[in-house]
């Protein structure tokens, strides 16, 4: 187990180190909210309900709501500046009888740890609380919240209840209570004799969830069947919302085409690639040029007979150039 808090209980003029552990665990089967058609994880964005835009975990505070719509905006600085002398002690107000106390006030147990070389003191408030017969009424600060708690015994260990505090226990509201509802004394005996038909020592080892116990049937049923999603890695974004099916899509299509069709789909993304693709399926028949070129270029066996002749030589050459431009 792991410490939650640490701190001192104090009691008179003694202190006592100690360390807290939840002393229970949930044991529900949990489920993530999936995509139904391939397991994708779904995740949720932190947006302000004004502007839209996705907020950053740090620049989250608090907020009290006014009765007039107003809010009241509390940052860590804020709560650590309040004046809790209970953060990081347990403060022993009173000692009462365990009955006393109403079940309904318990909120949340934890185990107290001595710590370090305080396992003496705490054997000796242990050892007090058992033979008195009674339990400490204390107050902690865990999380920013001030409790109610209770010390008791219990298999030598030092077990804190957390409280609620009494305006935060409801009060029965039924109609039923006003009616004056009456039952015959046949009734009521044959209701107490099935209570003692029924009466014996608690074990809760006895009791099991059913529910739980169905649930891990069905789950290791559907598994053992091959009913199971299997599901791809996807690079955390940090905390961004990924598009898993364009991105199982666009993987299936590269699979299919193989390289060839991996790098039309890359030009394909490219802004400039069809631009550059139009052109060249127009340059095709350029190729046929070079023949109109040499039928061009007959001119110029002219041009080597009149330079022979040395006739004109620079009025010879210049038509023949000039053709041959306005064929290619």
């Amino acid at each position: 187990m792991r410490s939650i808090w640490r701190g001192a209980v104090s009691f008179g003029l003694v202190s006592i180190g100690v360390k807290l552990y939840s002393a229970t665990e949930d044991k529900d089967i949990r489920f993530h909210q999936v995509h139904a058609a391939d397991g994708g994880r779904v995740k949720y964005k932190r947006v302000c309900s004004i502007d839209g835009e996705e907020v950053e975990y740090s620049d989250i505070a608090k907020g009290y709501e006014l009765p007039d719509g107003q809010v009241v905006i509390l940052t860590d600085e804020d709560f650590d500046e309040l004046p809790l002398s209970t953060r990081r002690e347990i403060e022993v107000l009173e000692f009462v009888a365990q009955d006393e106390i109403d079940p309904i006030m318990f909120e949340k147990t934890y185990y107290l740890e001595p710590d370090g070389p305080a396992a003496r003191p705490y054997v000796l408030l242990r050892d007090a609380l058992e033979n008195a017969g009674q339990v400490a009424i204390t107050k902690i600060a865990i999380r920013q919240r001030e409790s109610l708690a209770v010390l008791r015994v219990r298999d030598g260990v030092l077990v804190m209840h957390t409280m609620r505090w009494p305006d935060e226990i409801r009060r029965p509201d039924f109609g039923f209570l006003d009616e004056d509802i009456s039952v015959r004394p046949q009734e009521l005996k044959m209701a107490e004799a099935l209570i003692g038909s029924m009466t014996g020592e608690f074990d809760p080892t006895q009791f099991t969830d059913d529910y739980r116990e169905a649930m891990t049937a069905l789950l290791e049923a559907k598994q053992s069947g091959g009913e199971v999603q299997q599901v791809p890695e996807v690079e955390d974004t940090g905390g961004a919302v990924v598009d898993l099916m364009s991105a199982l899509r666009r993987s299936v299509e590269r699979a299919r085409g193989g390289a060839d069709d991996d790098a039309t789909a890359d030009d394909a993304t490219d802004n400039e690639a069809p631009a550059k693709r139009a052109p060249a399926k127009k340059a095709a028949p350029a190729k046929k040029a070079p023949a109109k070129k040499a039928a061009a270029e007959k001119p110029a066996a002219k041009k080597t007979t009149a330079a022979k002749s040395g006739a004109a030589k620079k009025t010879a050459d210049k038509p023949p150039a000039k053709r041959a431009r306005r064929s290619a």
